[in-house]
């Protein structure tokens, strides 16, 4: 556990470093150019990019120690970011904001790469859960990991907003370069005990798909449940396109950063009940009251243009996310073989990923030409001010509003389903397979051969 807990800490200062610079390249984004349409590009090309290189992470977790996948996750996200700094200074801010032109795309696709590689260590994280700590804390861990990811959004928030307000971009990548430097050197010397992965049999290629199908069909119900994140990343898209731009309607981006901050504390809050009380005896139907909350809380929380309801909003909204996560890492921990997770989680993330850029480079530009104008219009006004009132931003608002209904019908149609019945039996009455106990130092003997 003491093992478990050094990585969970090293992996949030990385995970703390990659989100600062990419809430950074959002915030700036959007004040060089006030562009619903570029924030919803970068948050769209961020999912997308972890929905391409997930199922690679995965395979590289399970066929490799978990420690040399955080170290080469490490060094590739540091090598991204000096690529970028070289760009900026190569270029004047001018041509690196301007969206008609190739320097902003290829600057901001290099911050995502790198802050996207560092997801690499995310999967690695989830199944040293499996490795490190007894099955009945599993959730308990989780919870952990919730708590120290809502720490990372208050870091990263009101910093990003603070760096981009008062120092600009440019110091901004230099914090990010020292941070993730850091990062790496006092990960060289961690040590996670556990024996060289044996590759399966006609499983060598860099994208284990069949194996990845296999696992997830061997566990009844589990791709079901993929399949619900899934749904419900289609819904996360609308927040992530629109929830900084709403925002920085309302306040100055030194503030906004704060504000977010402070209701990560919901973030922190959340991980911490799940860390001491656990998901209960059914982690799924947990997560599907939760998400039915969370729908509600959505469609409610901008439905004024009052900052304390936001605020208020989006800190409960938090508190509920570190649930949601926990429950689908629990269940797959239990049910799936360790030997297999990370194709797993990566095939998990793969598939709940790719969602929700689907949703946000749609909802993006509808909102910004359509929604928006129609709902500044008197036509708007007249017909939705009765539900939305006025104010700043009603087009962002009422995207909100039907986004957070469709979240709730998606989660009680869940309940309803053959797939949540039999998936909360197989958890019942699942064995998980617990990895052979490693010694921390590398095996000294010749690696064991499949059959032998």
């Amino acid at each position: 556990m003491r093992t478990f807990l050094h990585v969970l800490v090293n992996t949030a200062f990385a995970n703390i470093t990659t989100s600062f610079l990419w809430f950074a390249l959002t915030f700036w984004v959007y004040l060089e150019t006030r562009s619903v349409l570029a924030t919803g590009i970068i948050g769209g090309a961020y999912m997308l990019f972890i929905a391409i290189f997930a199922m690679i992470f995965g395979t590289l977790v399970d066929r490799h120690r978990k420690h040399r996948v955080m170290i080469l996750s490490s060094l590739i996200t540091l090598a991204s970011f000096l690529v970028a700094g070289a760009l900026y200074l190569a270029q004047p801010e001018s041509a690196l904001v301007d969206l008609g032109g190739p320097w902003f795309w290829l600057f901001a696709g290099i911050i995502l790469f790198g802050s996207v590689v560092e997801h690499m260590r995310n999967i690695a994280l989830s199944t040293t859960v499996t490795l490190l700590t007894p099955v009945d804390r599993h959730a308990n861990a989780n919870g952990l990991v919730g708590t120290v990811q809502g720490i990372a959004f208050i870091i990263t928030s009101v910093f990003s907003g603070l760096a981009i307000g008062f120092l600009g971009m440019g110091w901004t990548l230099v914090i990010a370069l020292v941070a993730t430097a850091a990062a790496l050197v006092h990960l060289l010397f961690l040590r996670i005990p556990e024996e060289q992965p044996v590759v399966e049999p006609g499983r060598t290629s860099l994208i284990d798909l069949a194996g990845s199908i296999a696992a997830v069909r061997a566990a009844q119900g589990l791709f079901a449940l993929i399949i619900f994140s899934t749904f419900n990343n289609l819904i996360g898209g609308v927040y992530m396109a629109l929830m900084d731009p709403y925002g920085l309607t309302l306040f100055e981006v030194e503030i906004w950063g704060v504000v977010f901050g402070v209701a990560a504390t919901g973030f922190i809050i959340g991980g911490l009940v799940i860390a001491k009380f656990g998901l209960g005896r059914n982690p799924i139907r947990t997560m599907l009251l939760v998400v039915v909350a969370m729908g509600v809380l959505g469609a409610v929380f901008t439905i004024r243009d009052w900052w304390w309801l936001y605020a208020l909003g989006i800190w409960v909204y938090m508190m509920l996310i570190p649930a949601v996560e926990a429950a689908e890492q629990t269940v797959i921990q239990k049910v799936v073989p360790y030997a297999r997770q990370g194709r797993v989680f990566g095939f998990a993330a793969a598939f709940e990923s790719a969602a929700a850029p689907v949703t946000a480079f749609l909802i993006a530009p509808i909102a910004e030409f359509a929604i928006i104008p129609y709902m500044d219009s008197p036509a708007g006004t007249a017909a939705w001010g009765w539900l939305l009132g006025d104010g700043q931003a009603r087009g962002i608002a009422m995207v909100f509003f039907f986004a957070g209904l469709a979240m709730v019908v998606i989660a009680l149609l869940a309940f309803t389903t053959r797939s949540y019945r039999t998936l909360s039996a197989e958890y019942a009455g699942a064995q998980e397979s617990v990895p052979v106990a490693a010694d921390p130092s590398p095996p000294t003997g010749p690696v064991p051969q499949p059959g032998t």
